[in-house]
Order: C-alpha cells, then structure tokens, then sequence
C-alpha cells in the first residue's frame, strides 16, 4: 500500500518581512491584505509600537512560499508600490533558502567560538560560516576540525590600520552579510566598521554597564558582587555602548573565587551571544536608535 503524500508545508521554503514606519492605523490590514492577495500562508506575526500616537512601529511576519503567485522580485516589487511606499516603511525580506553569512573573529579564548560551532553543526543556527578570522594561531585546529577556512591577522599598535583593512577584504571576498566577535580581544576602529559597513555582534564579558575593562571577574570579586552576567550588542564606534539585543545574569554567592566566577561567567556569555545570533540570524531584532527590539 502506497502512503499518501505529505501535504506538511516545507518549513524551509519561507521568508520573513521585518518593518519600521511611523505608526497609524491600517498597517497590519494592508500587510496582511497583500499577502493574502498573493498566495502567502502568514504562520507568525509579531509587532510592537512605542507610541501609537505618533510613534514608530515595527513588525516581523513570518510566511510560507509554496502559493506565492509572483516570482521574488515582482512580488518585492509590488510589496514596495502597494504597501511600503505609501506607509513610509524601511522594510526588508529574508528569505530561509538563502542563510546568512557570518564571519567569526576570534583571538584565544575558545568558549564562545566553540560554541557557535558546535550549534551551527547540530542545525541550531541557519547559518553559513565561510571564514574564521584571529589574531593568534591558537585555535586553527579547532576551526580545521570543522571544515572551516582560518585566517590569521596578525594586530599591533603599528600595523592595526593595515591588518583591519586585509580583515575587511577576506570578509567581503567571502561574501558575509555580518560579523561576530567571538571573544576577539582587540577594539574595531571605526575605519573598519566603515568600510565593512554590516552589523557586528560583540559578547561583553560583564552585564554592561557594570565592571568593564581588561578583569571584570577579579572587580566583580573584589566588589562582592551577587549576580554575574553578560551582555551581546552590536558594536558601533563608541566602546560597548551599541544597541543591546541579550542580556543575562546569575546568582553567586561569597563563596566564589575569581576563577570560578570566571568559569560561570563563561558559560552565559556563551548562551547570551548565541541567543544574539539567533536571533539576527533569524531576522528578529529590529534596530531602532540605540535600542532594539527583539521579537
């Protein structure tokens, strides 16, 4: 006996519509009207206003392809004449078939990078890795263990304006939509950010703006601290001072020591800058000033 086909929609074949416009009625009947108009299935919406008066909305709609009666950019195209235009949007689609690219930057410290690794192997994160990037050799193996390209760029006070401009060419030769900071212990000049002109996502090794600096877990110590936690933002010219988009925290206690506050602080900055990615990754976070907001 033959099984009956899946009628289960692919839920690879889907695109996310993230949009900011002035806030005013209409906006989610228009959107959604226009899906609907076009064979578009909407399985998550989700949306925020800091004023309705006067204030700036936002929107992520999340739909499935499969009756899309329009090829991608008609479809963008008519999107952007019916709807966008007329509600003064900033819009884009993403589209799941197409995964991000990332550039991981790294210097020693392997808690955070492993960890990225590890959850774009098991399918956690849709996302493609073409390139590591580091200041040191040290984790070379792991990244060859992975099956990943490793560059090193070597950074000194002499050389820093050069090796950030080789850092900005491996990365747009390979093509990457944004960067991640992995633990990557030198400060990014705003050339770089410049000319690399797309989102970086840093890991901050304290729940900012609390004890920043070179040993956050020796001032944490010294200052007798009950809550240790982490904090992933994306980086912009001023120093940790870019919009947030994870934080967490955990209880200690004065029994702990610098090191183990240093190995429990480890483990959240791993979870906080892998919740981040995930959630840019998967077109979430809307940058607005900055703040952010995360649906």
């Amino acid at each position: 006996m033959t099984a009956p086909a899946s009628t289960a929609l692919d839920p690879l074949n889907t695109a996310v519509l993230t949009i900011a416009c002035p806030d005013r009625g209409g906006i989610v009947a228009a959107v959604s009207q226009f899906l609907h108009n076009h064979g578009a299935n909407i399985i998550h919406s989700d949306q925020h206003s800091t004023d309705p008066q006067g204030g700036t909305f936002f929107m992520r709609m999340e739909f499935h392809l499969a009756g899309l009666d329009l090829a991608r950019e008609p479809f963008e195209r008519a999107f952007a004449n019916v709807v966008a235009t007329p509600f003064e949007m900033d819009w884009s689609v993403h589209y799941t078939t197409q995964p991000k690219r990332m550039a991981v930057l790294v210097s020693r410290y392997d808690h955070c990078f492993l960890d990225l690794m590890w959850r774009k192997r098991r399918g956690e994160l849709n996302v493609e890795i073409p390139l590591i990037i580091s200041n040191h050799e040290d984790l070379r193996r792991d990244a060859e263990m992975f099956g990943i390209p490793f560059h090193v760029v070597k950074v000194t006070k002499e050389n820093k304006a050069e090796a950030e401009a080789e850092q900005v060419r491996l990365m747009h030769e390979a093509n990457v939509d944004f960067a991640v900071l992995a633990r990557y212990m030198q400060i990014l000049s705003g050339d770089l950010l410049r000319d690399f002109g797309r989102p970086v996502i840093n890991i901050h090794h304290s729940f900012l703006p609390a004890f920043v600096g070179a040993n956050p877990y020796r001032a944490a110590f010294n200052r007798g601290v009950k809550l240790i936690g982490a904090t992933s933002h994306y980086v912009t010219e001023e120093l940790d001072a870019g919009p947030i988009i994870a934080q967490d925290v955990i209880p200690v206690t004065h029994r702990e020591t610098p090191d183990t506050l240093m190995r429990l602080g480890r483990d959240v900055e791993r979870q906080v800058l892998a919740r981040a990615v995930k959630a840019h990754v998967e077109d979430r976070v809307l940058v607005h000033g900055n703040k952010t907001v995360v649906f």
